[in-house]
């Protein structure tokens, strides 16, 4: 066979694009992103005494500072739901948020050592991030349900089936896909810009009281109606309603508010691939 009429599988250059990458390819290289979720599940966990069991044991120690600042000092009423199902879902989620955005907001950073040896496709470590937070959030979801089961049967809380139960798997996944996104944009940003790696940890937690997870959306509405315009424009803000609503049958959410958080998780993942694809390579010299 002749070398003009040879076929290679891959083609590796020095031009990039905003679209680096295929599906097939993806496919071909699962393989290494589930020994990656599995190596980082693992090196987590090792030489601890508890092991996976702090997954669970962090949420609960956060909901016991949350139960006594917000809800005994404080006074921040929960509505129907009782304080420790209402500020553990929050925690849940926005743990899940929390984690996905900075599992892959220092993608470069942290990984430049193996860019710069061994072509994969980059967005590759970022998916691998998210299973991995993924799994996590599923082991705390699982125990905040077998909290609610513990209410409905011996605290009276009244649990209705409803059909938003439904909705429960998209709020999961756009919150991942806000937390993806944002984290693919902060990588490219964090790898130019050294500096921005301590505003990024400081403007997550500022972040996350505008977003209703220590209250309830109709509180922001009763005591700080001022701030209730910045409340609503955080599209994380319907998803934690809906993912209240879903579990409890309680939450302030509207289809025009779905609607938004939908179109700007779309629109800012799309775009965030775009960015990270052409710059992905650029970045592992200044790395």
């Amino acid at each position: 066979m002749s070398t003009n009429e040879r076929k290679w599988d891959w083609e590796i250059g020095s031009k990039t694009s905003y679209w680096g990458w295929s599906l097939p390819e993806l496919w071909a290289y699962r393989h290494l992103v589930a020994n990656h979720v599995r190596r980082d599940f693992l090196l987590n966990y090792q030489q601890t005494v508890l092991g996976p069991v702090w997954i669970l044991i962090q949420p609960i120690f956060t909901l016991v500072t949350y139960i006594v600042v917000f809800y005994k000092l404080v006074g921040i009423s929960t509505g129907n739901v009782p304080a420790v199902l209402f500020y553990f879902s929050g925690i849940v989620l926005w743990n899940f948020f929390n984690d996905s955005f900075g599992g892959t907001a220092f993608t470069f950073k942290e990984h430049a050592h193996v860019f710069s040896k061994v072509y994969f496709p980059r967005i590759l470590m970022p998916i691998s991030a998210l299973s991995t937070h993924f799994l996590r959030f599923l082991m705390q979801l699982l125990l905040l349900v077998l909290g609610t089961v513990y209410y409905w049967l011996f605290q009276g809380f009244e649990l209705r089936f409803q059909p938003w139960i439904f909705a429960l798997p998209i709020a999961i996944f756009l919150v991942g896909t806000i937390g993806l996104g944002l984290g693919l944009i902060f990588s490219v940003l964090t790898a130019k810009y050294r500096d921005l790696i301590n505003f990024v940890n400081l403007g997550l937690r500022l972040f996350m009281f505008l977003t209703p997870v220590i209250y309830p959306v109709a509180f922001i509405s009763e005591k700080a109606a001022w701030a209730q315009w910045l409340v609503q424009l955080n599209p994380l803000t319907p998803l934690f309603e809906l993912f209240r609503l879903s579990l409890f049958g309680e939450g302030t959410v509207t289809v025009i508010q779905l609607a938004y958080s939908a179109l700007f998780a779309i629109v800012l993942l799309f775009s965030a691939l775009l960015v990270f694809n052409k710059q992905g390579d650029k970045l592992i010299d200044v790395v």
